[in-house]
C-alpha cells in the first residue's frame, strides 16, 4: 500500500519564502542536489491573481495565418501517421506535403471562420497565466529546521 504524501497545510511550516517561483524552485533544486528528501517539500504560492497578457491586435487575416500553422501542425502528424502504410519512398512524400498543405488550408478557414463569427468582441491575441505574489516553500515538520538551516546556507552564499 502506497502512502500519499501530506499536502500543504498548517501543519507544514514555511521554511523559505521567495518574491518569484523560480527563486523557489532553485530553493527546492538546492535542497535536492544537498541529497534532503525534497518529496517532504512542497512550494504553496499565496495571493493568487490572473494576468492576461495582450500580444497583440487580432484580425481575420492574423487568425487565418494562426490557424494555418496550427492546421499545418496537425496536417503533418497526420501525413506522417498515414505515410506508415505507405508502400513506396514517393507515396510517403506526397503523404507526408499533402498533409501539410490541407492541414494549413482548413486550419486557415477555420481560424478565420472562428474569428470572424466573434463579432468583434474580442479583437486581440493575449496569454493568461496564473502568478503568486509570494511563493514559500514548506516541509514536514520533522525536516523543516534542516531544510530551513539548508536555504540560510544559499541565501549566504548567493547574498
Amino acid at each position: 500500500m502506497t502512502q500519499e504524501p501530506p499536502g500543504p497545510g498548517p501543519d507544514r511550516p514555511v521554511v523559505g519564502s521567495y518574491p518569484t517561483y523560480p527563486g523557489a524552485q532553485r530553493a527546492v533544486d538546492f535542497l535536492s542536489d544537498s541529497d534532503f528528501p525534497v518529496d517532504r517539500t512542497a512550494i504553496i504560492g499565496s495571493d493568487l491573481r490572473m494576468v492576461e497578457t495582450v500580444l497583440g491586435r487580432m484580425t481575420r487575416g492574423r487568425a487565418a495565418a494562426m490557424g494555418a500553422g496550427t492546421g499545418a501542425w496537425f496536417g503533418l502528424l497526420v501525413g506522417l501517421l498515414l505515410s506508415f502504410f505507405a508502400r513506396e519512398g514517393n507515396d510517403v512524400l506526397l503523404l507526408i506535403l499533402s498533409g501539410l498543405f490541407y492541414g494549413a488550408v482548413f486550419g486557415a478557414v477555420f481560424g478565420f471562420v472562428s474569428h470572424a463569427m466573434t463579432g468583434g468582441r474580442h479583437d486581440f491575441a493575449s496569454r493568461s497565466q496564473i502568478v503568486a505574489s509570494r511563493y514559500d516553500v514548506v516541509a514536514d515538520p520533522e525536516v523543516a529546521e534542516d531544510a530551513r538551516n539548508m536555504l540560510i546556507k544559499l541565501a549566504w552564499r548567493e547574498g
